[in-house]
């Protein structure tokens, strides 16, 4: 087990929490990264491979992510060890059981995140009255269903072609990771005269570069059915989403994606991240080098934590929309401005933004000066 102080530095994390509970063979993690700006919003992650160091790495991006989008929220994430296909009655007790343990710590708000949904946060809000993403009947704006994180996407797209000579109308999109984040990019993508070229999900990738019928596949996919077994493209293994030729390219599923040994396959003029921490850092530099333009995580998918900060407050889908498309838009001018400016990668210019906001709200805080 990696070890806390490895990740320590001057704005956190502030909290690791780990709870096992063997008689219902719960092992699950908090990390609060840091509640300058406020409490903290981050999801809830179930995978059977996850840990300390990705929850962290994760809890940090929320950080970044809520400080450039002017959010008064912290940074924190939550992962819990398990098949997220598992029975729904098992996923039930054992996110009641997580959410119970931490019912004190009032500087986490759950949110929903890779295995969870906004069924899980209505579980989670019955347990302990603190969580974001709910249910439409409960008052929420379920985030996947109505695809804030994808329509933020497309803003930083529009905002972001023309630094690369692209006009959203006719350009190419390969997506990887066909779900909830993925599926509604390309559809407000596609809305706007693009083209989604390829996409994939864990058992494989379907390519048409004539384009593939975006709502046809949603469909196909919400049926249950792997997106490389539809009609009207051929369909490849799971990997060939990375070689296919386009000119946006989404990743929007797991963590760590690319890397060193397969950046090079990659055939795109710009990079969005739907996808948290979905690049290496050195992956990212060799793109920058090459002139493809990335940009990060945390500044283009932060639609669906704008949305649940909104809901938090009882905002309407609406307004919480209008505040998505405002802010990502005028975020991602900003950092392009400055990476320009700078002659630095976006992400560099993103993260002084996101750093500077927390360091300011830090100086208002107790304990802040000695």
């Amino acid at each position: 087990m990696p070890n806390f102080f490895s990740f320590v530095d001057q704005l956190g994390p502030a909290k690791v929490i780990h709870v096992h509970l063997p008689a219902i063979e719960l092992q699950a993690i908090l990390v609060i990264d840091n509640v300058a700006l406020g409490p903290s919003i981050g999801g809830l992650r179930i995978g059977i491979d996850v840990g300390v160091e990705e929850c962290f790495r994760l809890a940090r991006a929320m950080t970044l992510k809520n400080a450039l989008a002017k959010l008064p929220h912290g940074g924190g994430k939550s992962v819990l060890v398990g098949d997220p296909r598992m029975p729904a009655a098992r996923k039930q007790h054992l996110i009641r059981a997580f959410a119970h343990a931490l019912r004190n710590e009032g500087d986490y708000i759950f949110g929903p995140d890779m295995g969870t949904d906004e069924t899980c946060m209505a579980w989670i809000k019955d347990e302990i009255g603190r969580s974001v993403g709910l249910p439409a009947a409960l008052g929420g704006i379920p985030l996947d269903e109505v695809g804030a994180t994808g329509w933020g996407l497309y803003h930083a797209a529009e905002v972001a072609a023309p630094h690369c000579g692209l006009s959203l109308d006719g350009a190419r999109v390969a997506i990887q990771g066909f779900g909830a984040v993925g599926k509604h990019a390309a559809r407000f993508l596609v809305a706007k005269g693009a083209r989604l070229v390829a996409a994939s999900d864990s058992e494989g990738t379907l390519v048409s570069p004539a384009g593939i019928d975006v709502e046809a596949l949603i469909e196909h996919k919400n049926a249950g059915h792997p997106v490389a077994s539809m009609q009207g493209g051929q369909g490849l293994g799971q990997d060939a989403i990375i070689d296919v030729e386009c000119d946006i390219w989404i990743p929007a599923a797991r963590p760590d994606v690319i890397g060193e040994a397969n950046v090079d396959r990659l055939r795109a003029k710009l990079v969005l991240q739907g996808a948290n921490i979905p690049f290496a850092e050195d992956a990212e530099r060799r793109l920058h080098s090459r002139q493809v333009l990335v940009l990060p995580d945390f500044l283009v998918n932060a639609g669906g934590v704008i949305c649940a900060a909104f809901e938090y407050r009882g905002a309407t889908h609406a307004a919480a929309f209008e505040a998505i498309a405002e802010r990502i838009r005028a975020n991602t001018q900003a950092v392009l401005a400055a990476a320009a400016a700078r002659g630095i990668a976006p992400r560099a210019a993103a993260q002084a933004l996101a750093v500077e906001r927390v360091r300011s709200a830090m100086q208002t805080r107790r304990f802040s000066v000695y």
